[in-house]
């Protein structure tokens, strides 16, 4: 239920409750007595239905009855107007002190009240012990404050439970702020999970004692806790590392099992994050008849089993893509790398707003000389095909003119004869006079070769010797590419050799690794869409190779123009069963070749349209979200002929009357096929700060298309 249906229907509850009660009081409900004279003797009672009481003991007898009434019809307000959803949404919701001030509040109003008899307590209560202990009682003045103060305790005491005022006493005293309703968990599951059942199961009792006064004493985070767990996790499928991992609990608390950054939390979270199951809140669903009437106003989150279906997001600029979703997912990562379980190469533009240089353990800053990492143009592989199947496929993958197979075969025949003669790939200046088919670079490497007696790599060398300047050689086209790296402001990047120790993408999927890789896009536009497509496509390539997939590894890129080629769109495909994902952001679907719009669509799981978008970018994303069976309503009317003179006449004087014919309305109702967004809707019904995301999971669940509000 929204908050306005909820204060409103609260607002109606209570109204309703003060006029019934009113009508009560000034004798306006006939019969009100009735039910009161059954059961009382007659001589109490005036004559009749409405006769008021004749005695003292009618007086008393009626006091009673009105404040059993009261009560039920507060009662019944309550659960009417829903109160207790009200203020568990709108107090408890705030936590201390809000709550045990607003208790406190309520309570004095109500105190007045019942001290100054506007609520029928005191009165009922006075008749009642007269009744049970007799009139007598009332002599000694004592007694009387010992009624009065029992009475004023009484109606403080529920107050007092709501506003859990001896929880907030006994924090205070203790010196740590009692949690909010909204992270205080069930108490049976606080029992359970407070004390590390999984620990003392596996027999080390001294390590989860420790863990649990780490957690109550308030020193150890959600990070914390995650990490923990995870290692745990870990550790029970290698016997042998549970012991260290206990006794490093014994040593070091919740310190153990640190990140090798050493790190326990980010520097800052924009987001609200749930460490624990790994979500982050992104925004909420909108009150919109386009969402179904169940997902209005329930909140919305990420999570990894979303993720590994990658997500493609596409608005212009402006529409909030990087704050209210790039940054968020990159957050929820870096965290999940901190507790051991992902990660994260979150690739942008230099300023890009992904997070602080502390949230990350590498951050690669192409063409700054004051970078501290750089950057390894063949992904860190030692095999010259992979190398030249993933560099070819950076270089030239988005020419469609250029099979990257071909190109691929080119730098493989140039790769492969370098490496055997140095040990290690080419720079980028050697390999663009390779590339460009330098007479002197080429005879020192064969000269080199067959020093070496690397007979098989002569052959390559000499088979490009003879392809090169072909019809269709794609080795110029490279050269080209390359060139736009063999610049000045990239001198010392790239770096090859035995003295060179660039980063390496094919650590992500060994270590949790967090990087950041900063582009120059305002000085070198083509460089950094080269770069990144060179990234997209090492990532692909590296995370479908591994081996070990229980750390997931994820690739967000906050712009990806000109970066999704054929090839990576098939990469793309494959990273849900590796456990993995990727975030592509879009300022238009038009940045990806018109050939790839439906298989990227197609290959992702998730995809978010901001608000924005141009009408042909929406018509691709009706289309990808498919129809809907709706029910529809027509309603014809049709002119009424009468047959006999007088109804004929009645007609006559209504339709003079009126000036309106007699008609009848048909009704049709049918089940036709909509799309769930049209393409209209998505360009100019999404509100700025929205956007429309369908969401799937790796196990096939998927949710309709939902207009959210997001938070940022």
């Amino acid at each position: 239920m929204s908050d306005r249906s909820l204060l409103v229907g609260a607002l109606i509850a209570l109204l309703s409750a003060l006029l019934l009660w009113s009508l009560w009081r000034n004798g306006y409900l006939p019969y009100r007595l009735v039910p009161l004279k059954l059961f009382t003797p007659g001589e109490w009672w005036n004559p009749g239905t409405g006769g008021g009481p004749r005695t003292i003991e009618g007086s008393d007898a009626l006091t009673v009855y009105e404040a059993l009434l009261f009560g039920l019809l507060t009662y019944g307000c309550g659960r009417i107007g829903n109160f207790s959803e009200l203020f568990r949404r709108h107090v408890v919701s705030r936590g201390q002190p809000f709550l045990a001030v607003a208790a406190a509040v309520a309570a004095g109003l109500t105190q007045l009240l019942v001290w100054k008899e506007t609520l029928p307590v005191v009165r009922p209560v006075l008749v009642l012990v007269a009744a049970v202990a007799g009139g007598e009682i009332y002599q000694s003045q004592t007694v009387v404050n010992v009624i009065y103060a029992l009475i004023a305790a009484a109606v403080l005491y529920p107050f007092a439970r709501l506003g859990r005022w001896r929880a907030l006493i006994a924090a205070r005293r203790s010196g740590s702020t009692p949690a909010t309703a909204d992270n205080t968990p069930d108490p049976a599951t606080a029992t359970s999970a407070d004390r590390w059942p999984e620990l003392r199961a596996a027999g080390w009792t001294d390590a989860a004692d420790t863990l649990t006064a780490e957690v109550r004493t308030g020193r150890m985070n959600d990070v914390d806790v995650a990490r923990l767990r995870h290692a745990w996790a870990l550790a029970t499928r290698s016997p042998d590392r549970l012991a260290p991992l206990a006794e490093a609990v014994l040593r070091t608390g919740g310190a153990a099992a640190l990140h090798p950054s050493g790190h326990r939390d980010l520097p800052r979270r924009t987001a609200r994050h749930d460490v624990l199951t790994g979500q982050v809140r992104i925004g909420r669903c909108a009150e919109d008849p386009h969402n179904p009437y169940a997902r209005r106003s329930t909140g919305i989150a990420l999570d990894p089993t979303l993720l590994g279906t990658s997500l493609l997001a596409v608005g212009p600029p402006g529409a909030g893509k990087s704050a209210r979703l790039v940054r968020p997912v990159v957050e929820a990562l870096g965290l999940r790398a901190l507790a051991g379980q992902a990660a994260l190469l979150a690739v942008g533009g230099a300023g890009a707003p992904l997070g602080p240089d502390d949230a990350f353990d590498v951050v690669v800053r192409v063409g700054n000389p004051a970078s501290a990492h750089d950057l390894d143009l063949y992904g860190g592989t030692t095999d010259p095909d992979e190398a030249a199947a993933v560099l070819a496929e950076g270089l030239v993958g988005d020419v469609g003119s250029l099979d990257s197979r071909r190109a691929a075969t080119v730098l493989a025949q140039l790769l492969g004869p370098y490496r055997a003669a140095h040990g290690h790939f080419p720079s980028v200046p050697e390999l663009r006079e390779l590339l460009d088919g330098s007479p002197q670079a080429l005879a020192g490497l064969r000269a080199t070769l067959e020093a070496a007696g690397q007979h098989p790599m002569l052959r390559e060398l000499e088979a490009r010797t003879r392809q090169a300047g072909g019809p269709g050689d794609p080795a110029p086209a490279l050269a080209d590419r390359v060139a736009l790296l063999d610049r000045p402001a990239f001198a010392g990047f790239f770096a090859t050799g035995p003295d060179a120790h660039p980063f390496a993408l094919r650590s992500l999927g060994q270590y949790p690794l967090r990087v950041r890789v900063d582009l120059p896009e305002r000085g070198h536009a083509e460089a950094s869409r080269l770069l990144t497509r060179l990234l997209l496509a090492q990532f692909t390539a590296i995370t479908a190779t591994r081996t070990d997939t229980t750390l997931f590894a994820c690739l967000v890129l906050d712009d990806a123009t000109h970066a999704v080629t054929a090839e990576t769109v098939r990469g793309i495909r494959r990273l849900r069963s590796v456990n993995a994902g990727a975030v592509l952001a879009l300022r238009t679907v038009d940045d990806v070749p018109e050939a790839l719009h439906t298989p990227l669509l197609g290959a992702v799981g998730c995809t978010a349209a901001f608000s924005g978008i141009t009408t042909w970018d929406g018509k691709r994303f009706a289309e990808a979200w498919g129809k809907e069976w709706v029910e529809t309503r027509e309603v014809a009317q049709h002119t009424v002929f009468a047959d006999q003179p007088f109804t004929r006449a009645l007609h006559a004087l209504r339709k003079l009357v009126t000036g309106k014919a007699v008609t009848t309305d048909a009704v049709t109702v049918r089940q036709v096929e909509r799309e769930r967004w049209s393409a209209s809707e998505l360009a100019y019904a999404v509100p700025a700060g929205h956007a429309v995301i369908r969401l799937a999971t790796v196990e096939g669940e998927h949710a309709p298309p939902l207009l959210v509000e997001l938070s940022g």
